[in-house]
């Protein structure tokens, strides 16, 4: 008797899913564990397994089409065996839509097939979450993509990038088992490049694949191809004109280069090239100490090559604070990493790098080289002129609402230069839609946390007390090691600190940096409490968990104070 194949629940919120891609065809074999379809839900795209051996004899729903979970959509039986069931089950019902609230502009009925209440160029953090947003106020809306949905960050960047540093982070902890009394030859233990790639291209496809299906599900029309300005309403996309109210330009970054003499007999990586390796070069040497630098110096290190940094300004990281960066660099140098600092490169050679440090030309040999000397904004085609845009620098100059300069027209992340972070681009998307709703919400870049996944990781969110210091502020600083921190110690990773910059008068957080196991979660918590203008007695009043991390947040606020527990 044949077996159905259904829609699988993957997670308790998930209620219907999409047809994606069908990997078995009418009348071929399936064994079990053989991937029959992808079927995407929410924001990612799950590879759904058969159970059982046998032919599929039927396909019920095509690509493209959704089914309830517990759907019958094929059924799997012996060569030549026919079903009486073959007709599809009903399409899953369009879910009512929810009236407005009275502050929510309804769409007019008057707009026509191509205009728009709100147009965003570039589907990236910032675009889609933007037009998802748009949608769900009631505002009809649509999103321009030139290459694919999820931007530089899921695709060439974030997502990526964390997947291959993650890959590095257990091979590191096989190796040195031993120190956790785990015995056996952690040495014998390598990368395999090709399958950390998969990996990593699987995670990307799952996140990429559902930022499609979010913007269906929620009304957004996508247009794929270039998207450029006719005038400060209309943008061309192809052979269509697009009419729209409100524009949002979210066309993200490029990568820059320096504009030195390159010889083409050595390999000259960007970030993007690092990300899609499959072989460790032998000696790398990275021009540029900045976080994307660092990041791929440690991986690239940590995946077996010689690695070396070249860094223009006098310390790595340079917009994090001292203490944490030379904490950091503690920690590179320990890897093997080589360091130079107050270095300019002038030339990458057949075999290496020449560098000017201390009023000397140095060369020093590698095998390949990593540009990684940031990103610029891309306005690449976008024909701002046309709109009236004001440009400086390359970024799309904009003021505390997100605006520009013409009426109508905003730009979010990477393309106006402020705060090149995929969730900056997210949320000043949502700050967006509140000013095109009316609402006038400004954006607070002071409160805006950053990361970088090292081991320990970094994380920071508002002032650095050189910045505090340089604005005439008079604060206070309390600073707790981890050294004095159990779940630190259980981690093996007891050499970092937390630091909170404080106003001296009123206790209000100006900033927190840390350098600690799971800081990029737990500067969420600082980030409230700035959001909510906390104190630092306020904070002395939260309890935390024990044992965790966290406590050691906690105790640096004591120690603002000078009056730190257990240190």
């Amino acid at each position: 008797m044949a077996s159905k194949v259904i829609i699988p629940k993957f997670g308790w919120m998930m209620t219907e899913g999409q047809i994606v891609k069908w990997h078995k065809q009418e009348g071929d074999f399936v064994a079990e564990g053989d991937i029959l379809f992808e079927v995407t839900t929410d924001k990612s795209i799950m590879d759904v397994e058969s159970s059982v051996e046998g032919y599929l004899i039927k396909v019920l729903v095509q690509e493209g089409d959704s089914r309830k979970v517990g759907d019958t959509v094929a059924y799997i039986g012996e060569e030549g065996e026919t079903v009486e069931d073959g007709e599809a089950p009903a399409a899953a019902e369009p879910k009512a839509e929810a009236a407005p609230a009275e502050e929510k502009a309804a769409a007019p009925a008057a707009l026509s097939e191509n205009e728009y209440e709100v147009c965003v160029i570039g589907g990236g953090p910032g675009g889609y979450v933007t037009a998802i947003k748009a949608a769900q106020e009631g505002l009809k809306t649509c999103l321009i993509e030139e290459k694919v949905l999820g931007g530089t960050c899921l695709n060439i960047g974030c997502i990526p990038t964390k997947a291959l540093l993650k890959s590095v982070e257990v091979l590191d902890t096989i190796k040195n088992a031993a120190d956790f009394g785990v015995v056996g030859d952690g040495s014998a233990f390598k990368l395999d490049m090709e399958a950390v790639q998969n990996r990593k291209n699987q995670i990307v496809k799952e996140l990429t694949g559902g930022v499609g299906m979010l913007l269906a599900k929620n009304g957004a029309t996508v247009y794929n191809g270039k998207g450029s300005f006719v005038d400060s309403n209309t943008v061309k996309v192809g052979d269509t004109l697009i009419k729209a109210k409100n524009i949002v330009v979210a066309t993200g970054s490029k990568i820059r280069m320096l504009d030195i003499p390159v010889a083409k007999e050595i390999p000259l990586y960007t970030s993007d090239d690092v990300l899609g390796l499959t072989e460790i070069p032998k000696k790398v040497a990275v021009i540029g100490g900045g976080v994307i630098g660092i990041e791929l110096a440690y991986f690239l290190a940590k995946a077996g090559a010689e690695v070396f940094v070249v860094e223009f300004m006098d310390k790595i990281l340079p917009n994090i604070d001292v203490e944490i960066a030379a904490i950091a660099e503690k920690y590179l140098k320990k890897e093997g990493i080589e360091i130079h600092t107050s270095a300019k490169v002038t030339e990458v050679a057949a075999d290496g790098i020449v560098f000017e440090k201390d009023g000397k030309a140095i060369k020093e040999s590698c095998t390949a080289v990593l540009m990684a000397v940031g990103r610029g904004p891309c306005t690449d085609g976008l024909d701002v002129e046309n709109a009236g845009l004001k440009v400086e620098k390359g970024a799309i100059v904009t003021d505390e609402y997100l605006k520009t300069n013409v009426d109508g027209i905003y730009a979010i992340g990477d393309v106006n230069g402020k705060y090149m972070l995929a969730h900056t681009a997210s949320a000043e998307g949502l700050t967006v839609v509140e000013n095109i709703l009316g609402h006038k919400e400004k954006f607070n870049y002071n409160r805006v946390p950053s990361g970088i996944y090292l081991h320990p990781e970094i994380a920071a969110v508002g002032v650095t007390e050189e910045q505090a210091v340089k604005d005439g502020k008079k604060i206070k600083v309390g600073k707790f090691p981890l050294v004095g921190n159990g779940k630190a110690k259980v981690e093996g990773c007891a050499d970092g600190m937390i630091k909170i910059i404080a106003d001296e008068q009123y206790g209000e957080v100006l900033g927190v940096h840390m350098i600690a196991p799971h800081a990029t979660d737990m500067i969420a918590e600082i980030s409230t409490i700035m959001q909510l203008e906390g104190t630092v007695d306020e904070m002395l009043k939260v309890v935390h968990p024990h044992p965790t991390v966290s406590e050691a947040v906690h105790e640096a606020f004591h120690a603002v104070h000078g009056k730190a527990i257990h240190i």
